[in-house]
C-alpha cells in the first residue's frame, strides 16, 4: 500500500500500479500526473463518492478498484476512460448504473453487494465482456442485450431478486461458470440429507488453515470424533458468489463422494448464531492444482510456471473430477466454480478432490429441461481443465528433474511418449467436445465421466 507522502513526494513518478487507501474522500490531483505510466489504480476501503473528470487523463488506465467507499451512482467518467477493461466497485451504495459508466473496452466488471435494481441496455454492447460480477443486488431481470455477450464466460447473479432464468442465458457460447442460487426463482428443488451437529463448545480451536470468500477454516478437534476436522466459519455477509446458506445447502445437497470436500457435521451453538461447516481434514500432502484467475488471465487460472504433469496424473485428475461433477449434476447442484484452483491433488497418488461451493446452484427436479440446459453450461468449465490439463502433458525426459507434478511410471521412454501422446489426445477430443459453441450439443458430465472411466491408469 502507498503513501500520501509518497505520491505528494514523486517517489512514485513512472509507477504503474498505486493502491491508495487512507481515508480519501477526493482523488489527489497528483494520481493525474501519472497518467503517462498508471495502469492499474486501487482506491478501495476510502470514503470516495465520486471521480472528477480528470480521470479521463489516465489514458493509460486498463484497472480500477473502488470497493469498500460511498458511491452511489457508477461515475459515469469511468466510460470516457479508453483503455479500461477492469472495473471493481464491491461493496458501496450503488443504486443506479448510468449506460454512459460503462467503458467501450469493458472486460471484468465487479459490482458485487450493492443495491442496483437495473441495468442499462447498453452492458450487452460491450463487445469484450467476459466476466460480470453482480452478487448481493436488487435485479429483478438482466438485460437482453446480453445475449450478444458472446465472450461471457463467468456471471454472478446470485442473491438478487430475478423471478427467471432468461431464455437467452443458456444459449450463451462461452458462459462456464454461473451463480444464481438465492433469487426468487420458485424453483422445487429436492431436499438434501441433514447433517449431525457439532456444538461450538465441543471443539478445540487449532491454527488458521485459509481464508475464502464467504469463511475462515481452522484446524478442529471435537469432542467424540476420531479425526481432526476443517471448521469453516462463514463470514456472514454476501460475497462475490453469493450467500452463506446457500452454500450450505448446495453441500447438504451434494451429499458424500470421495472426490468432492464436502460436510460431515454443522455448527451448532455458536455464540453469536454463525454458521459452519466441519468438514474432513485434507492431508497436509494436497496441493491446490493451479492459482486463481489473475488480472491478465481474466477467466482462466493461473499455473505454476513450467507446469507439467505425467500422462498417469493428468488422466487420473480429469477422472476424479469429472466423476465428482457427474455426482453433483445427478443430485441437481451447479458446482458454479469448477475451477482447478478449487482442486486440491495427491501429487504422489494423483487423487483429486473438487471443494468449494460458494457459488454452487441447487437446480429445479420439476423442470430436467432447464436443468439440463444449466448443467451444459458448466459442462464447458469442465472442458476448460480438460484443455488445461492436456496442454499440461509431457513425456519425461532426463534433462527435467522429478518436480511434485511428475509421476514416475517405470516404463521406458518409448512407452512414455506413446502413453502421453495417447493421454493428450484423449482430454483434447473430449475437450474439443465440452467446449462446444453449441451448449445443446456438448456431452454431459456424465458421459465424460464414463468416457475415462475405462482410461484411468
Amino acid at each position: 500500500m502507498h503513501t500520501l507522502e509518497q505520491l505528494r513526494s514523486g517517489a512514485l513518478a513512472g509507477t504503474r500500479r498505486l493502491d491508495l487507501s487512507c481515508g480519501l474522500t477526493e482523488v489527489p490531483d497528483e494520481v493525474f500526473a501519472l497518467a503517462d505510466t498508471l495502469e492499474v489504480l486501487n482506491l478501495s476501503g476510502n470514503r470516495l463518492r465520486d471521480f472528477p473528470h480528470q480521470l479521463s487523463q489516465l489514458h493509460k488506465l486498463q484497472v480500477l478498484f473502488a470497493s469498500d467507499n460511498e458511491f452511489e451512482v457508477l461515475p459515469e467518467v469511468l466510460g470516457d476512460c479508453p483503455a479500461l477493461q477492469m472495473v471493481g466497485f464491491k461493496a458501496n451504495r450503488i443504486a443506479h448504473v448510468p449506460a454512459a459508466s460503462l467503458p467501450p473496452a469493458l472486460r471484468w466488471l465487479t459490482l458485487t453487494d450493492n443495491a442496483i435494481g437495473h441495468l442499462p441496455t447498453e452492458l450487452g454492447r460491450r463487445p469484450a465482456l467476459q466476466k460480470l460480477m453482480l452478487a448481493g443486488n436488487q435485479l429483478t431481470g438482466l438485460p437482453d442485450s446480453l445475449q450478444a455477450a458472446q465472450k461471457l464466460e463467468l456471471l454472478r447473479v446470485s442473491a438478487n431478486r430475478l423471478g427467471k432464468v432468461p431464455g437467452w442465458l443458456t444459449e450463451l457460447p462461452r458462459l462456464s461458470w454461473l451463480a444464481l442460487a438465492g433469487n426468487a426463482l420458485g424453483w422445487v428443488c429436492p431436499a438434501g440429507s441433514d447433517l449431525p451437529g457439532i456444538a461450538w463448545p465441543d471443539l478445540t480451536h487449532g491454527p488458521l488453515l485459509g481464508e475464502g470468500a464467504s469463511g475462515h477454516i481452522h484446524r478442529v478437534l471435537a469432542t467424540d470424533w476420531p479425526h481432526a476436522l476443517a471448521l469453516k466459519l462463514f463470514k456472514g455477509a454476501v460475497t462475490s458468489d453469493g450467500l452463506p446458506e446457500d452454500e450450505l445447502a448446495a453441500c447438504l445437497a451434494a451429499g458424500q463422494h470421495p472426490s468432492l470436500t464436502t460436510p460431515v457435521a454443522r455448527l451448532t451453538d455458536h455464540p453469536t448464531q454463525a454458521q459452519g461447516l466441519l468438514m474432513p481434514l485434507i492431508p497436509a500432502a494436497h496441493i491446490n492444482l493451479a492459482g486463481p484467475p489473475s488480472l491478465q488471465s481474466c477467466t482462466r487460472d493461473v499455473y505454476p510456471p513450467g507446469f507439467q504433469l505425467s500422462s498417469s496424473l493428468a488422466l487420473g485428475i480429469a477422472h476424479d473430477v469429472a466423476h465428482a461433477l457427474a455426482h453433483l449434476h445427478q443430485r441437481g447442484v451447479m458446482h458454479g466454480d469448477l475451477y482447478a484452483h478449487n482442486i486440491l491433488m495427491d501429487p504422489v497418488h494423483g487423487q483429486a478432490r473438487l471443494g468449494d461451493f460458494g457459488a454452487a446452484t441447487r437446480l429445479p427436479g420439476d423442470t430436467p429441461e432447464l436443468r439440463q440446459s444449466l448443467l451444459a453450461l458448466e459442462v464447458r468449465a469442465l472442458g476448460c481443465l480438460l484443455e488445461e490439463l492436456a496442454l499440461a502433458v509431457q513425456p519425461p525426459s532426463p534433462a527435467s528433474a522429478m518436480t511434485p507434478w511428475h509421476h514416475e511410471s517405470g516404463t521406458s521412454s518409448t512407452a512414455d511418449d506413446s502413453s502421453a501422446d495417447a493421454a493428450v489426445q484423449t482430454l483434447q477430443a473430449l475437450a474439443r467436445a465440452c467446449l462446444s459453441d453449441q451448449p445443446r450439443q456438448r456431452p454431459t458430465a456424465v458421459e465424460v465421466a464414463q468416457a475415462l472411466q475405462t482410461l484411468k491408469p
